[in-house]
């Protein structure tokens, strides 16, 4: 009897050992201090900067980006009046602050009429700030903020200058991830633009097919993307518009250091207002992050 106490007493004390032992690797104490940066905002777990999130198309992107050049080309038209947009960008990592240029260009033919020339050249700069990862990593949040200017060209659709303030976040759930947009756009100068005050917004939605579950020749991940992008002028005709866009994003296989990141939407009129100045439209999207 005594023999069968003792064997009970070590295994309970064993199991309360064991016990002890779990819950002190899971305390505070004992887990690995993974937090950094300004009031320890920032988690070196986050996927924030780490390719997981696809480029956007008509939304501005959030994603730390180390070095990337980017080639876009939107067609939007209204039966015979259509504009193109070319639109070059670069960005450049400096640890957690990315910086970019970009300088598009804009065609428009409207009644037969064609006016064209370089729209704004737009400098920006963006940085996160607040940073969450769930032990088990499957939720994966980041917010941040960025700010724009706009140097006009003085071309025929380049008249102001612009600047505008952001905040952004950037979640993974899984494999889906969403990218959300607020900004704030304000254009001085001369013309019926200047002083008008526009709220800007949207949300990039995506799902990552990696190469493990479709196994595509060269692909590395495979991205449908869904996009809503919107604008409400908060003073002037105080209209808004809301534009949806749907289509894919490839990661494909680096090529010496460079990884190409081609990707396609269809654009389309999501209220009465942006059905006005557009019926349809195509976006075609070229990335090389080097």
């Amino acid at each position: 009897m005594k023999t069968k106490l003792s064997f009970l007493t070590l295994g309970m004390f064993a199991l309360f050992a064991t016990a002890s032992v779990m819950l002190a690797d899971d305390s505070p104490a004992a887990m690995p201090d993974t937090r950094y940066g300004l009031l320890n905002g920032l988690d070196h777990r986050s996927s924030y900067g780490q390719g997981v999130y696809p480029e956007p198309f008509l939304v501005d992107d959030s994603d730390l980006e180390r070095r990337e050049f980017r080639l876009d080309w939107l067609r939007t038209a209204v039966g015979d009046d259509h504009t193109d947009v070319i639109h070059p960008e670069l960005e450049w990592g400096l640890g957690n602050l990315t910086l970019e240029v970009e300088a598009p260009y804009e065609r428009d033919v409207n009644d037969g009429s064609v006016t064209s020339g370089f729209d704004n050249v737009d400098v920006g700069a963006r940085y996160p700030f607040y940073q969450y990862v769930s032990p088990n990593s499957v939720v994966d949040t980041t917010f941040g903020a960025a700010i724009e200017l706009g140097i006009p060209t003085c071309s025929d659709v380049s008249r102001n200058t612009e600047l505008v303030p952001k905040i952004f976040n950037d979640t993974k759930l899984g494999d889906f991830t969403v990218q959300s947009i607020a900004a704030y756009s304000m254009l001085y100068g001369p013309g019926p633009d200047g002083g008008l005050g526009t709220l800007e917004y949207g949300f990039t939605f995506g799902y990552t097919i990696s190469h493990d579950v479709l196994a595509l020749p060269g692909v590395d991940r495979l991205i449908p993307v869904f996009e809503l992008a919107g604008e409400t002028e908060v003073n002037h005709d105080r209209q808004t518009n809301l534009t949806g866009d749907a289509g894919l994003r490839l990661n494909l296989k680096s090529i010496g250091g460079i990884q190409p990141r081609p990707g396609v939407v269809f654009v389309f009129p999501l209220n009465h207002n942006s059905r006005e100045e557009q019926h349809w439209g195509i976006m075609t999207s070229l990335v090389f992050e080097f």
